[in-house]
């Protein structure tokens, strides 16, 4: 089997092929380029920029850079950056676009994120940044470096992604640009209607004072009223028994369609003042405002039953059976849940950056002060209709086309029909909230996080004349971090005090869940609250273990020197260098007495106390970049490292869930347990070694070959260890022993991770005049993992099919394509994304982060444009372009792939739009 895949690694014949023709044209195409004086535009500028970037850079780097002002061709940055060698991009689960980011195998809590230089806040309680924040239109560049430098600080394991708006002073005279676009969303994804959607953006460049001062301002808007998505989920199946025998059966489902809403706001401002080559200082604002709704329509249920007196076991009957499997049959005592659910949320990103360059003598200084911060609002309000909890008439449900696995796959029909209001009442209809006790007729939920990150830098650079030492740079950086998770909870009641109680759905409108074809009663749950609803706030463990409090100040030291000269005959250029870096975390949770708390419910006798816990560590960071001109434009770098990524801020939280197990949960040992953040989590840490071979057509394109592989000194598990409980413990003789176990997130030891990248970007006017305007970008990486998570002490019910995992993002094999032809003012560009399976993240019903395996995939976009470039319309350009034309579906699955947990169809994206630039 290794020999087999390792000669499928080298199976790049046609490859090698292209680039020797490519080779062997490359001098008539730049002797040709020297006698024309050409300007590029577009899509070609776009390339030959990040090329120069590319090639110029201390290590290895990818970049992607705006065809031209405001015309990054995508709607979120995750999406532009997703193109590139070894990157790949997650689409949200409620939206379908391209929201958080993958580098080379890593999930995205490894990236560092920065803008202009500056670390970024996130929104999650993670650190991984939603680049969807941040509009495509309003930045000029984005590279992404896959080897660290000294001077490279907020590094992450995997990258650093730093994000780019322009300098006004870079350009040569005012500059404005109009960007307008109108899109439908939703096309063939079995929706009655498609969405709708627009987007406009505005940036003005301009310069004063004899070019002294530049300023920039920009702004973008983006609406999207989504069409109603098909999100089915499968709960599993079941074995019961029919006429003697075990069979299998559709355990239950859900049905739901849900329809989003999104509306994005960005403005971006940026003043720069150079009065003479020794003196620059510029201040940078960014600001984004994402307003998001999602209504959820539906129905849901456990076809067996099982839930007691509210919902008493069913009898299968009429059942036919192949193989062990019912593919068809019927049970009584159905209870379906109709669902009319709304989410609401508001997320704010502010951030502001003031830097001065100036010159000290011999020094050359760089003082950078910035601030990011986030924060997030969102309010989920949930609602059950149907028969109440006594009801005894129940409902029947048959199915047929049932295969045992794939619950998506058969055909459900009920005997109730759940489109009238007097069959779907608004009540408590499955005890989901423990019983009479403490009825449940809906949920809601609003969680509050906010993140702010404070960077200070100091920076000095001077030449030197020491032999292959040739410049020297010192830095410090401090960063001040605050994040917070608050929550509030609690069960939606039938006013009156009846457990039971049930009142009529106002409205008269309903809806069809789209994969069963059921009709359901519909309306909007907001508002409702006073008049049909009221709100009974809950205390319990599962709540409090959402709120927390993470501080985090880090000092960087650092010190770099630039190299060249020669070694072993080769010219070289390069740095060596290091970290010293100091943090100390100080971590606020609770400790909750778990035997109060008990149960995930309310609990109005729930006691617990606020715990502040700090530490503190250090690390030593060297870095060594080395780049080896090899001759006709060849290039091998080297880069070796050591490199950290910080652990998610949950994860930091000093929470402290105990509770006592009499042995009544099979799902825990008996005895005291208790689980929790850990306040001493280290980062992960790793050394990396990474090799690159690039070949430079001129300015024209490119290819190369990388390959890296990443050690992994620590890595963070939950791990479970028996522990003594008796300080946290009121009455400890009452329970006969203080020793139990308790799951926390520790730092494991070792793993590693390895991978291979080629990388194509070429334009085939250089194998033959005839193909002027024609080219490809292609790129395709390898990546493979000797990390195994441990399925014990993670909470996802999403991979309790798997006994071990395998590292979060990482998709064995990713390949983009990009075809082009540009000319004359035409302009189409056919591209493709595709990467195999992963466990990706997503939130579930609780807010929480939930590990999931997501199926793979392959995206295929078109775009096509013409541009004006004479007469009155000199400077229009008209787009037209489709996104997901291909309809590939978003698909979880639990432990298989056959085992589908949500399958949604998003449908095709089609846009028009035009810009203007005057």
């Amino acid at each position: 089997m290794k020999q087999t895949n390792s000669q499928r690694g080298f199976r790049v014949s046609p490859v090698a092929a292209g680039c020797a023709m490519l080779l062997m044209a490359a001098g008539a195409a730049q002797a040709q380029q020297a006698a024309d004086n050409v300007i590029v535009t577009g899509i070609r500028a776009s390339i030959e920029s990040a090329i120069s970037v590319k090639k110029n850079a201390e290590g290895v780097v990818e970049a992607i850079s705006a065809e031209d002002i405001g015309k990054l061709p995508d709607a979120t940055v995750a999406e532009s950056i997703a193109r590139l060698p070894g990157v790949t991009a997650q689409r949200d689960a409620a939206t379908g676009r391209a929201k958080n980011v993958s580098v080379r195998g890593m999930s995205p809590d490894f990236n560092g994120a920065t803008l202009n230089g500056r670390a970024q806040a996130s929104t999650g309680d993670s650190r991984g940044v939603e680049f969807d924040q941040f509009p495509a239109e309003l930045l000029g560049s984005i590279v992404i470096h896959k080897t660290p430098n000294a001077s490279l600080v907020d590094q992450g394991l995997a990258s650093t992604i730093d994000m780019k708006t322009v300098r006004p002073l870079d350009f040569n005279k005012r500059t404005m640009v109009v960007n307008l676009r109108k899109q439908s969303t939703g096309i063939d994804s079995g929706s009655p209607t498609n969405g709708t959607g627009n987007r406009q953006s505005f940036s003005y460049i301009d310069q004063f004072a004899d070019r002294t001062i530049g300023v920039v301002l920009g702004y973008s808007k983006q609406k999207d009223i989504g069409a109603a998505q098909s999100d089915f989920g499968s709960w599993g199946t079941a074995t019961k028994s029919y006429n003697g025998q075990d069979v299998v059966v559709p355990n239950g489902f859900n049905d739901f369609n849900k329809t989003t809403s999104a509306n994005r706001e960005g403005l971006m401002a940026t003043i720069q003042f150079k009065p003479n080559k020794d003196f620059e200082t510029s201040l940078d604002l960014f600001t984004s405002k994402n307003s998001f709704s999602a209504k959820t329509t539906g129905i849901q249920g456990a076809l067996p039953g099982g839930a007691g007196g509210y919902d008493p076991d069913g009898v299968l009957t009429n059942a036919t059976i192949a193989n062990g499997v019912a593919t068809a049959g019927t049970y009584n005592n159905f209870k379906g849940v109709v669902r009319n659910d709304n989410t609401q949320g508001d997320d704010k990103l502010n951030s502001i950056g003031w830097n001065t360059k100036f010159k000290l003598g011999e020094w050359k200084t760089v003082a950078d002060l910035g601030r990011s911060e986030v924060t997030r609002q969102h309010t989920r309000f949930e609602t059950t209709a149907g028969q109440a909890g006594n009801a005894t008439a129940l409902d029947t449900i048959s199915w047929t086309g049932f295969d045992g696995k794939n619950l998506s796959g058969a055909k459900y029909t009920t005997g109730f029909n759940y489109a009238d209001r007097n069959v779907a009442k608004l009540t408590d209809v499955e005890g989901w909230g423990g019983g009479p006790s403490t009825p449940q007729a809906g949920y809601y939920a609003s969680p509050t996080t906010k993140d702010r990150v404070d960077n200070l830098r100091f920076s000095g650079v001077r030449n030197l004349d020491m032999g292959m030492l040739t410049a020297v740079e010192v830095g410090l950086h401090f960063s001040d971090r605050d994040k917070t998770r608050k929550t509030a909870e609690g069960a939606v009641v039938i006013p009156g005090g009846d457990p039971y109680g049930a009142v009529t759905m106002p409205g008269t409108a309903s809806a069809t869940a789209l994969a069963t074809g059921i009709n359901v009663a519909a309306f909007d749950p907001v508002g409702t609250v006073g008049s049909v609803y009221q709100l009974t706030p809950w205390t319990s463990t599962a709540i409090l273990n959402k709120n927390f409090k993470i501080n985090e100040k880090v000092t960087t030291t650092y010190i770099k020197g630039d190299l060249e000269g020669k070694l072993m005959g080769l010219s070289f250029t390069g740095n060596v260098g290091g970290q010293l870096v100091s943090s100390n975390q100080t971590s606020t949770g609770y400790n909750i007495d778990g035997v109060a708390c008990a149960g995930e419910k309310n609990q109005p006798s729930c006691t617990y106390s606020t715990v502040i816990q700090k530490h503190k560590y250090n690390d030593f960071n060297p870095s060594l970049n080395l780049n080896f001109d090899v001759g006709n434009d060849q290039m091998v770098r080297v880069g070796a490292a050591k490199v950290l990524s910080r652990a998610n801020m949950i994860d930091m939280a000093g929470n402290l869930d105990l509770s006592f197990n009499t042995g009544a949960d099979s799902s825990k040992p008996a005895g005291w347990n208790g689980s929790g953040g850990n306040p001493n989590l280290e980062p992960f840490r790793a050394k990396s070694l990474d090799v690159s071979y690039e070949k430079y057509f001129g300015k024209k394109g490119y290819v190369s070959v990388a390959g890296f592989y990443k050690a992994l000194d620590t890595y963070i598990v939950r791990q479970s260890t028996v522990v003594d409980f008796r300080n946290f413990i009121t009455n400890p003789s009452a329970y006969g022993t203080t020793l139990g176990t308790m799951t926390t997130p520790v730092n494991g030891s070792g793993g590693s991770i390895s991978g291979v990248e080629l990388s194509l970007n070429v334009p085939f006017s250089m194998l033959a005049p005839a193909m002027d305007g024609f080219g490809l970008m292609a790129n395709t990486s390898a990546t493979n993992s000797a990390v195994s998570l441990p399925r014990a002490g993670l909470t996802s019910a999403d991979t309790d099919k798997a006994t071990n995992l395998p590292l979060p993002g990482l998709s064995k094999s990713v390949t983009n394509l990009r075809a082009y032809y540009e000319k004359n003012g035409f302009s189409v560009s056919l591209g493709a994304k595709k990467r195999s399976d992963f466990l990706g993240e997503i939130l579930d019903y609780q807010d929480n982060r939930q590990l999931t395996f997501v199926k793979g995939e392959t995206l295929v976009d078109l775009q096509a444009s013409y541009e004006f470039n004479t007469g009155s319309l000199k400077g229009l350009s008209i787009l037209l372009q489709g996104n997901n034309l291909t309809n590939a579906e978003f698909i979880r699955y639990n432990g298989t792939p056959d085992n589908v947990v949500q399958r949604t169809k998003f449908g095709k994206t089609y846009q028009i739009g035009m810009n203007y630039k005057f």
